[in-house]
């Protein structure tokens, strides 16, 4: 199997702080895609730029501490790509993608941090840009390759999706407007939401972000934030989701997905 798993960290030096990397080493993982890494290259060489035997490849944002992406893994891809060809946005680090091409075939595995929207109309703004540009972005992509984009979406798809659906309708992460971008890219483009895929009913098991506030936690008041939106030939392939709940790394729960080993062709 090939064991792809979508974490975000909310500082990659805290989440190694509550034992990220003794977790990832028993995973045996082929490839983690983390977000909000919240650190510089600085901060990484030499101390955080390996995990588990795992190599990294990073997006930093501009900003200290904020944003950053990046993918460890154990194969070497055959390309890296950093950032998604918007100026504004790659200037905050929220996009790398790593190719593995062969002379049979192109695939990539995309880890991204979409903007959030709710500390003001500003960010929200922001965010409807970020939609805007990354939607034609993967268009163009999905005719080139296939590819699984792992992600903090930073948006609730439907109703199932988070505990409280109706106290969150006019709240940034559950907006009709964000929730539509989410189903013309499944309904016209084709990208697969990966976990629906095996687990089209689940309500209260499928949350993967909890609030700090309220024992939200405890309580299960969460949303389903992160993801795994892959092509057909990728999605094809799932053989089993997991959302991992058992340790605390972040305020996000790992997404651990297993495809068939012939998934990326490596």
């Amino acid at each position: 199997m090939f064991k792809l798993i979508s974490l975000n960290l909310n500082g990659v030096r805290s989440a190694s702080n509550k034992g990220l990397e003794p977790w990832l080493v028993k995973q045996q993982a082929d490839c983690i895609c983390v977000q909000e890494l919240k650190a510089q290259e600085a901060d990484m060489k030499g101390v955080l730029d390996e995990l588990a035997q795992m190599k990294g490849y990073f997006h930093y944002a501009q900003k200290k501490g904020y944003s950053g992406v990046g993918v460890y893994t154990r194969h070497e891809p055959s390309d890296v790509i950093v950032g998604c060809g918007s100026e504004e946005f790659d200037a905050e680090g929220r996009y790398i993608e790593l190719r593995f091409d062969s002379a049979s075939q192109k695939k990539s595995i995309i880890s991204a941090y979409f903007p959030s929207g709710s500390s003001g109309d500003d960010r929200q703004e922001a965010k409807y840009r970020f939609l805007d540009h990354i939607y034609p972005h993967l268009d163009a992509l999905r005719n080139e390759r296939e590819f699984v984009v792992c992600c903090d979406l930073n948006i609730a798809h439907k109703e199932q999706d988070l505990k409280n659906f109706k106290g969150n309708k006019n709240n940034s992460g559950f907006l009709p407007q964000e929730r539509d971008w989410l189903t013309q890219l499944i309904e016209k483009q084709g990208v697969v939401d990966v976990y629906r895929h095996l687990y089209p009913r689940t309500t209260d098991e499928c949350h993967t972000w909890w609030s700090n506030r309220g024992q939200a936690y405890a309580k299960n008041v969460g949303w389903r934030l992160d993801y795994q939106l892959a092509t057909t030939g990728i999605a094809n392939t799932v053989v089993s989701a997991e959302i991992y709940k058992e340790e605390k790394f972040s305020d996000h729960a790992p997404l651990i997905m297993q495809y068939e080993k012939t998934a990326f062709g490596i």
